[in-house]
């Protein structure tokens, strides 16, 4: 669906797309349909610091911080451009304010994902990233005196072969104002961490300049391999300063237990020679360079004892938990923001991109009963065990606490490990799950498919532990469970029947998260279709009538059923919304939500933020 038929959905308020949020307050209000719950890998707080370049005087920047981030000066250094979710939670928007911090006004405002802007030297355009048209990122400008608004990069030329799910980030200024430097990962095929063969996707980023009419288009650093990200211009505009981190490192650099190991070195190229300069060289993950002067360039080391602050020369090295540093024009000052991941609280309100339906944070594997009961896996606490509540959040039971029950404590804690994805009977009395090790851990052990009581009584194992056996789903009538195994001997779809224990194979291949639909006529499921892609299938329960429901150069995955039949799952298909290696302890920021009816018709976009968004649920209205 294009972005003209999406928009249709969305309220009056919105369609201006640079109203302020108070006239988007104003709107008549909708009746919503209920509430859709989703869950957000992403930061649930940030701050913008400004300091003295040496890290002294250290303060906030804005008296009343909502979430704001990614902030640059102007050529002036007397204003500071900013992206804020204030709007709503995964909303972002781009906003001005002066040195003080105060006197805070809209630049770009909408239902688009706009972020990373920077003012022109001569402060009358601002270019920043947008998905605004078709949802993948691309370098927009705009004219602050008329409001026109330019699609930079949307020209076929420069576009590349839009079968990839590809896109351009970090827009930044020649001196002169002529040109915009920025990074892409054009023209570059889906490609999996762990050497292409990990489900979660890594990114090969390369240096291109543009004109600003345009025109001019042209790539000015690239190396196979490597991931070239976040340009900057040298005050005399002849050189471009960027990091260069190996593109499996785009992987590890934004997970915990990989961003110290991680090492990158800030690199500029010569405009007219194309001769590389390396400015930094050992370890450490260095992001976020920029000249200060003509001699000292700053930067940020990510990750590590010691994370933080660092020059070239002139200045000692700051260590201080912080990203996204920016330096004024002068050099003297320094903007950074600080994040947090505290877990978002059960039923937290979130932006809403469908009109009909009021958007909720959840905990993971969110699923109803048909008495309304919810169940989910609280991994976010750090115990991934299986909770029941009503529909408010009331009437919290843990049905099923994982402690003692022989897994790995500090697993548990990582959620690596625990009772994952509860699925009701259709008698609202049991929930089936997967209570063992998960991800990359089931390499190295096992789990079972076990049920319970909705009491907390009667628990047993369902399978005997020697094949590592999850995601269940019940079946209409509630005589079987579908689920799938994982192993080297075995893979695919399993049913079993819940009266004879007997298991019959449904599928051989790679496949996973089965869900059977509410009428009992199918199932949806994930299946790996090449070496590094990912699609969304639905099968008949007797084996027959396969159906590929998406096609796309980008991951789909973690589809369910709503409970009037449609299909709702997470896709990568836009791409990143921005360079892989400045996330944090996230898998797939690039992961969006859509919905589509049974047979892959009526496919609709339902978020469009720079986390990443999925496992949804509809909780409509009674």
């Amino acid at each position: 669906m294009d972005r003209r038929h999406f928009l249709a959905a969305l309220p009056v308020a919105f369609l201006a797309g640079e109203a302020m949020a108070a006239t988007v307050k104003k709107a008549a209000a909708p009746k919503r349909l209920g509430v859709m719950l989703m869950n957000r890998i992403g930061p649930s707080s940030s701050e913008l610091y400004i300091a003295n370049a040496d890290g002294s005087n250290e303060r906030k920047l804005l008296s009343s911080s909502v979430f704001d981030y990614h902030a640059s000066f102007s050529a002036d250094g007397e204003s500071i451009v900013f992206t804020s979710e204030r709007n709503g939670d995964g909303q972002s928007d781009l906003f001005r304010c002066d040195l003080a911090g105060t006197s805070v006004q809209p630049l770009v405002v909408g239902p688009s994902v706009d972020d990373a802007g920077e003012l022109s030297p001569d402060g009358r355009r601002l270019a920043f990233v947008s998905t605004r048209q078709g949802y993948r990122t691309n370098i927009w400008v705009k004219d602050l005196k008329t409001g026109k608004l330019t699609n930079l990069t949307g020209g076929e030329d420069v576009q590349g072969d839009t079968a990839y799910p590809d896109g351009f980030y970090r827009p930044a200024w020649s001196p002169d104002g002529k040109h915009l430097a920025f990074s892409s990962d054009r023209n570059t095929d889906w490609r999996g961490h762990n050497e292409g063969h990990g489900w979660e996707h890594t990114q090969e980023l390369s240096i291109y300049v543009i004109g600003v009419d345009g025109r001019g288009f042209r790539r000015v650093a690239s190396k196979p391999g490597f991931s070239l990200g976040s340009p900057k211009w040298s005050p005399d505009g002849k050189q471009i300063v960027f990091y260069e981190v190996p593109t499996e490192d785009t992987w590890g650099s934004r997970r915990p237990e990989g961003v110290a190991k991680v090492v990158s070195q800030i690199v500029s190229v010569d405009l007219a020679t194309s001769e590389r300069t390396e400015h930094t060289k050992g370890p450490g993950l260095k992001l976020f360079p920029q000249y200060l002067n003509a001699e000292i360039i700053g930067y940020h080391r990510k990750g590590g004892v010691d994370e933080g602050l660092v020059y070239t020369s002139g200045f000692e090295a700051v260590k201080r938990s912080i990203r996204s540093p920016v330096w004024s024009p002068d050099g003297k000052l320094v903007i950074y923001e600080k994040v947090g991941f505290k877990a978002r609280p059960q039923f937290k309100p979130l932006y809403s991109w469908d009109r009909d339906w009021a958007y909720k944070h959840t905990d993971v594997f969110p699923v109803l009963a048909h008495d309304g009961t919810l169940a989910i896996t609280e991994k976010q606490q750090g115990n991934s065990s299986l909770v029941t509540m009503n529909r408010d959040g009331s009437n919290r039971r843990v049905v099923f606490d994982v402690n003692g029950k022989g897994l790995d404590p500090d697993l548990v804690k990582k959620g690596l490990a625990g009772a994952f994805q509860p699925a009701w009977s259709p008698d609202s009395q049991w929930l089936a799950f997967g209570l063992g090790v998960w991800f990359q851990e089931r390499a190295h052990g096992k789990a079972t498919l076990m049920r319970v009581r909705r009491d907390g009584t009667g628990y047993e194992p369902l399978t005997d532990g020697s094949v590592h056996s999850g995601f269940p789903s019940y079946s209409a009538d509630g005589r079987e469970i579908v689920f799938r195994v994982w192993g080297a001997q075995d893979k695919g779809l399993r049913i079993i029947n819940l009266d004879t224990r007997q298991v019959r194979v449904l599928t051989t291949e790679y496949d996973n998260l089965p869900f059977w639909s509410p009428d009992g006529k199918r199932i949806v499921f994930t299946r790996k279709v090449d070496t590094v892609n990912f699609d969304i299938f639905t099968i008949r329960p007797d084996g027959s009538d396969l159906q590929r429901l998406t096609t796309n150069r980008g991951n789909d995955g973690h589809a369910v059923w709503s409970a009037d039949g449609r299909i709702l799952w997470s896709t990568g298909m836009y791409g990143f919304r921005e360079e892989a290696a400045l996330y944090d302890n996230t898998f797939q920021p690039y992961g969006q939500i859509m919905v589509m009816n049974a047979d892959g018709a009526g496919k609709r976009l339902l978020t469009d933020s720079l986390w990443e968004d999925s496992m949804p649920l509809y909780l409509p209205d009674r």
